[in-house]
């Protein structure tokens, strides 16, 4: 286990309560069942939680203390959240980390309202945060406000791309849509946020907006081929999902440009299977192109590269130590 999955194990639980906090009952004994409890009960199926805490480990990287950045954590966990549950309505999905998607217990309507209620606690928190000076709240809602913007780009084009049966696109297509989709906000503003609430130089929250982006875009490359290829993603029943989606995934693109067969890839992308032999045989199609192979070589260099500016941009110590870490795990990790 790396470092930076231990920091993960002991900071998440605190991390879970101090967000629980946000949902409340509300005005009516109703909005409990049909709001906040679904919302907080679909919150508590936590994730790693590595976006709000590498924010903190951002804020501590360059000097400042991380107390001061929890509320902008949460912030992000928030539109994290928020997209989750609008991502899972938008493809159709059935189950999210193992249990039921919202959508399906609850129904579609009651499931975007709680995915707007947790748009709106993304600005809300930091508003209502007292232990920020006003240039420095301001500041930071610029970045999520750009954080929400980008991520929803990202989420058009990929949706769009399918719904349009777009193949005429190419590794830069791709890079635009990850980077916008996932990359902003699974990397580049929590590491942003943290280092303008830690008081960094702007050399520093620029230097670790570019790590958090390149670490970001593996991390999206890495769950791609996890979705084809990944032994324990094989038991889950999303399990390539993004075959079934027709994904213009970085390990398709480059199949689809590489492949003796192609077309054959292109007719099973395009046919919304989800049979099992035809989605084996889209993945043996993309091996056999060296398109798994391909995709995995392309993350470890983002990695390797942000690795190297980053220690050339922020002095050394526990925080940049687990920063370090975290691009190791983002393309290491099998889940």
């Amino acid at each position: 286990m790396t470092g930076f999955e231990l920091y993960l194990k002991r900071n998440a639980k605190r991390f879970d309560d101090y967000l629980a906090a946000f949902f409340a009952n509300g005005s009516h004994r109703d909005m409990e069942r049909y709001l906040y409890g679904p919302l907080r009960a679909f919150s508590d199926n936590a994730g790693k939680r590595h976006r709000p805490l590498i924010c903190l480990l951002a804020c501590e990287a360059v000097g400042g203390e991380p107390a001061k950045a929890w509320p902008s954590a949460a912030a992000i966990e928030h539109f994290h959240t928020a997209a989750l549950i609008h991502d899972d309505i938008e493809d159709s999905s059935l189950t999210r980390r193992e249990r039921p998607c919202m959508h399906v217990t609850e129904g579609v309507g009651l499931a975007i309202n709680a995915g707007d209620l947790a748009l709106a606690l993304v600005c809300g928190t930091v508003v209502h945060d007292e232990g920020l000076d006003d240039p420095t709240k301001l500041r930071v809602l610029d970045e999520l406000v750009a954080m929400t913007t980008r991520t929803i780009e990202g989420q058009a084009l990929d949706i769009g791309w399918a719904r349009d049966g777009r193949f005429d696109l190419d590794i830069d297509d791709y890079l635009v849509m990850a980077n916008h989709k996932t990359a902003f906000y699974s990397g580049g503003i929590p590491l942003a946020v943290g280092a303008i609430i830690g008081k960094g130089t702007e050399e520093q929250i620029e230097a670790l907006r570019a790590f958090g982006m390149s670490t970001g875009l593996a991390f999206q490359i890495q769950d791609d081929v996890l979705n084809l290829v990944g032994t324990k993603e094989s038991t889950h029943k999303d399990f390539r999902s993004d075959i079934t989606e027709g994904k213009r995934t970085l390990v398709a693109i480059h199949a689809l440009q590489h492949s003796a067969r192609s077309d054959r890839l292109r007719e099973i992308l395009a046919s919304g299977t989800t049979d099992a032999a035809l989605r084996q045989e889209a993945v043996d199609i993309m091996i056999e192109a060296g398109s798994i192979d391909y995709a995995r070589d392309f993350a470890r260099r983002l990695v390797l590269d942000a690795k190297r500016d980053l220690e050339a941009a922020v002095p050394a110590s526990g925080a940049r130590k687990l920063l370090l870490s975290m691009a190791d795990f983002f393309i290491k990790r099998s889940s």
